[in-house]
């Protein structure tokens, strides 16, 4: 298999953000699946739709639009910030979580007093997944800013391209594995993880919405064995499918069939 330094080169040589619309479709599909790995019913084509029309599916949860809508504007708003070079901080992760769940979140009487999710502000009350548990809500923000710091020095400093795509994908993992908001903790972290590629100038990671359930047990199977090897390892997989998946078509573009090619069908 090509080392995924050799295909970013050979994605950047096709110079496929230079075809129209390309980073619009690019981020669109970011969308479609990390909502729909969240439980968004929208199809890719019904995403792509909402964000370029303006138009709600038929028969589909008001929610999973919103859900769409939200994620879109806060990848903009991740990238933009990528493009500017801005520090990663607790405080700027809190930004991108709010714009997250601008439209969905919601708002939580606790002992602490109300707590509104829409503004990023951390949990404080203890949160399970399945058969996961989450750390306890008083450390979340000590763990979040002692995150930040980490992924902070290591951009700091100079790192070759495998090392930054691993710094991309261990910072969603450990993100996610604090799970420090109410909501929106899985899109949250994968758009710090596309911040940290964008950053960089790399091509942005999507997790597939068909590769939910490998997903899941990455990064089950990583915190029980403490081997981030694991997770590392299964998104250097959707990174290769990805980037192999983008040359392809770029290719069947560029190259001219063999045959008759196009038939006019009336």
């Amino acid at each position: 298999m090509m080392d995924i330094a050799d295909l970013i080169q050979q994605y950047r040589s096709l110079k496929i953000d230079e075809i129209i619309d390309h980073e619009k479709f690019n981020l669109i599909s970011i969308v479609h699946h990390s909502t729909s790995i969240e439980g968004s019913t929208l199809t890719e084509v019904e995403t792509q739709v909402l964000l370029n029309e303006g138009l709600t599916p038929k028969g589909k949860p008001i929610q999973d639009s919103l859900m769409v809508t939200d994620h879109f504007k806060a990848l903009k708003f991740t990238l933009q910030e990528a493009k500017r070079k801005r520090p990663v901080t607790a405080e700027f992760i809190q930004e991108i979580n709010a714009h997250v769940v601008h439209s969905t979140g919601a708002v939580y009487n606790t002992v602490f007093g109300t707590i509104d999710a829409r503004t990023g502000a951390f949990r404080k009350g203890n949160v399970s997944a399945g058969a996961s548990y989450f750390p306890n809500y008083e450390k979340v923000e000590s763990m979040t800013i002692a995150l930040a710091s980490k992924v902070k020095e290591k951009m700091n400093k100079e790192i070759t391209i495998n090392e930054q795509l691993n710094l991309s994908f261990d910072a969603h993992f450990n993100l996610v594995s604090i799970h420090p908001f109410y909501d929106g903790n899985g899109r949250t972290s994968r758009l710090l993880m596309n911040y940290i590629q964008h950053f960089y100038e790399l091509p942005l990671a999507i997790v597939f919405s068909e590769s939910k359930a490998e997903y899941i047990q990455a990064l089950i199977d990583t915190r029980a064995q403490s081997n981030l090897e694991i997770f590392r390892s299964f998104m250097r997989d959707e990174y290769s499918k990805l980037l192999q998946s983008e040359i392809r078509k770029i290719e069947e573009i560029n190259k001219p069939k063999k045959g008759s090619g196009f038939n006019l069908m009336f």
